[in-house]
């Protein structure tokens, strides 16, 4: 690995200390994740208009073989949503499916061990936040390895979680409940981008930047190439991302239009807890100004394509089974 040679002290990360991630006290758990063949859904949501629209949308994308990608936050998957996700995965509807690094944490550690979010104010205070070794330990290895190979964060993760030693095996005891390992046994590429400094895994001995940078400049171009086969149209979903799938889109965007493929006729939509203020949006002195996932996502792109765009404000343990039931007609 290339030394630093710069002007400046360097934090001394073999002084970290970790434990393991069975000492620790998670907040979510397998318990939270939905049974799909029964999924309450309040009937409001189930009728609601955007809803409805971007179901349709999907139906319509997938019966002419146009593409539909969906950007998934953490917070979904927190929620113990990603059985929707992997079941959409299955079912051909998800072509493409991308996330944050605090996305592939929270679907690594379901599939570990079951459990997922720890306590951030109880363990701050005692230096032991984002401390647990086996996440840190584990998925920086990976992705060292997976850059080694030339491999993505995505598929790299997912190749772990199934058993594949990266560089060495570990036993995941819930590997079905992972969508990044769902990304590997179906052949839908799952990419995760990431950032330097951003995630827990950044605080242990093993970090490798240019591992975590490398397989996620890999997936970023996977996931470009994604939006590229848009220029005839098809979906895209932006789920609890509040910033990095909104951008992450907008360079996307911008790469394939460069090409001669931009997105003509996209169908856009943002699921999101906080409400729109559409006036705002062009007004630089209103904070709703600097909110990216709806400009970015239901305003800017499908505005300068043609397309239709869509703001799906509200719970997503509501939202999310609703689009489920209105695609699977349960």
């Amino acid at each position: 690995m290339t030394k630093y040679k710069g002007s400046y002290e360097l934090f001394d990360f073999s002084a970290i200390s970790t434990y393991p991630i069975a000492e620790r006290r998670n907040k979510v758990t397998l318990n939270v994740l939905p049974d799909l063949a029964n999924l309450p859904v309040e009937e409001t949501w189930l009728r609601n208009e955007a809803v409805v629209a971007v179901a349709e949308a999907i139906e319509w994308a997938r019966a002419n073989r146009y593409p539909v990608i969906w950007f998934v936050g953490a917070h979904p998957v927190k929620l113990g949503l990603s059985p929707i996700v992997i079941a959409l995965m299955r079912r051909g509807l998800l072509t493409h499916v991308a996330g944050t690094c605090a996305t592939a944490i929270h679907d690594f550690e379901l599939a570990l061990i079951g459990e997922t979010s720890e306590d951030v104010p109880g363990a701050l205070p005692q230096g032991k936040f984002g401390m647990a070794r086996e996440t840190g330990e584990y998925i920086n290895a990976a992705l060292a390895e997976g850059f080694r190979r030339g491999l993505g964060f995505g598929e790299s993760l997912g190749r772990l979680i199934l058993g594949e030693p990266m560089p060495q095996e570990v036993r995941f005891k819930h590997p079905e409940v992972s969508i990044l390992a769902a990304s590997v046994r179906l052949g839908v590429p799952v990419t995760i981008h990431a950032g330097i400094g951003t995630d827990s895994t950044a605080q242990h001995a093993g970090f490798d930047g240019a591992a975590k940078g490398g397989t996620s400049g890999f997936d970023f171009a996977v996931y470009v190439a994604s939006v590229a086969k848009l220029s005839d149209g098809g979906v895209v979903l932006n789920v609890g991302s509040a910033v990095t799938g909104p951008e992450v889109l907008l360079k996307a965007v911008s790469m394939a239009a460069n090409v001669g493929k931009p997105p003509r006729g996209v169908v856009t939509a943002n699921f999101d807890l906080r409400p729109v203020v559409p006036d705002d949006e062009d007004d630089e002195d209103k904070p709703t100004y600097y909110f990216r996932a709806n400009k970015n996502v239901a305003t800017r792109i499908p505005a300068a394509f043609g397309g239709k765009g869509y703001h799906v404000c509200g719970n997503f343990k509501q939202t999310l089974p609703a689009l489920y039931r209105n695609l699977v007609k349960i």
